[in-house]
């Protein structure tokens, strides 16, 4: 009996012991994650847009009286400066319509010299009487005709003389020569179908882009200004990058907005004026046109603290007790790694800053300081 009352005994104790209070249990691991505060500042925002170039002038150069192309005197890519001759087109004919209206304008003057003294001489006889005024009217529509003749001879002469000057074909403008299309000999016509070259004017480019409506709209509401034209005006620097991703060194201007929407693609161009005294730029070249937006009283987090469902873009927002819940947010604009946020978050919330790829809803997670580098949003 001893014995069975000493195992008794042992099991009370061993079942007393299981459920004692002091007994220590499994600790509970809490995913530690960068959390931060987010606050609104103020940030710059940039947007880009593909863009054509075009020289400030684009000339083609076409001859306006035909024959054979004489002389050239520029080459293909060189710079040349209003007024420099650039082709001779042979002139031996215009020369010689020179010569015979000149000739022609001679005697149209010769011819009316003598029907003024025609006029002359009767003048004075019709006043005494000695001839008949019919003499004299007669003699005066005469005169009338030989100055009218004198007037057409020097017309003709006018006008061979423009046509002369017209086989000697100048820059229009200073500019770079593009291609030449006719060589020495060839047989020129004002009704080819291709200019002899093109001139194109690039001390000045313009940078042309498209933006759609709801574009538009949005860089109306960002620029200052009661009118477009106190908005262009107001509007910061922009810049460029070429075709091959370099950034141009000189920057431009917004300078105008085209007067409608093309009916076809619904966008409204813009243009940009740029300096280029160094020549860098060229007609035809390509690139992505850079605009600067100041942004006052936003909330800038990094882009890790997203993750993007179904086009919803949500972050993780922490509440008192540390557990995270997914919150979506709108995004009015973004930098090279952030987000703008206009719209989920507001100042105070604090946000899982990375990590957030294996977070569920209602988790708790270990509040971690976020890295320096990783503070970008907090301007």
């Amino acid at each position: 009996m001893k014995t069975i009352s000493s195992i008794v005994t042992i099991l009370i104790a061993a079942l007393m012991a299981a459920c004692s209070p002091d007994q220590p249990a499994a600790t509970e691991t809490l995913p530690s994650l960068p959390v931060a505060t987010v606050k609104a500042g103020t940030t710059e925002i940039q947007n880009d847009y593909p863009v054509t170039i075009e020289g400030e002038a684009e000339v083609e150069i076409r001859p306006q009286v035909g024959g054979i192309l004489e002389k050239i005197f520029v080459d293909e890519g060189k710079y040349v400066q209003k007024g420099q001759p650039l082709f001779k087109i042979n002139d031996q004919v215009y020369r010689e319509q020179v010569n015979n209206t000149s000739a022609e304008l001679a005697a149209a003057q010769a011819a009316a010299a003598n029907a003024q003294l025609e006029v002359d001489k009767l003048q004075p006889l019709v006043e005494n009487k000695v001839v008949a005024d019919l003499q004299l009217k007669s003699a005066v529509s005469n005169l009338k005709a030989a100055q009218s003749r004198v007037a057409q001879a020097r017309a003709m002469l006018s006008d061979a003389g423009i046509n002369l000057g017209y086989t000697l074909i100048k820059a229009p403008a200073s500019g770079y020569i593009g291609r030449l299309n006719k060589k020495v000999g060839s047989l020129l016509s004002v009704n080819d179908a291709r200019e002899l070259t093109s001139l194109s004017d690039i001390k000045d480019v313009r940078v042309y882009f498209s933006l759609s409506e709801s574009e538009y709209a949005g860089l109306k509401a960002q620029l200052p200004g009661a009118t477009i034209d106190d908005k262009l005006r107001n509007a910061k620097a922009v810049s460029l990058s070429l075709a091959g991703g370099e950034l141009y060194p000189g920057t431009g201007k917004l300078d105008m907005v085209n007067g409608g929407f093309d009916k076809n693609s619904g966008a409204i161009t813009i243009r940009a004026t740029f300096a280029n005294a160094g020549g860098l730029l060229r007609s035809g070249n390509t690139g992505r046109i850079h605009i600067t937006f100041t942004q006052y009283d936003v909330i800038n987090i990094p882009q890790s603290a997203t993750t993007t469902i179904q086009d919803k873009i949500f972050v993780y927002t922490v509440g008192d007790s540390s557990k995270v819940h997914k919150q979506i947010v709108t995004v009015a604009g973004r930098t090279d790694n952030t987000f703008l946020i206009k719209g989920g978050l507001k100042q105070g919330d604090r946000i899982v800053l990375d990590g957030i790829d294996g977070l569920q809803e209602g988790i708790k997670i270990q509040a971690a300081a976020p890295k320096t580098e990783a503070v970008a949003y907090n301007n």
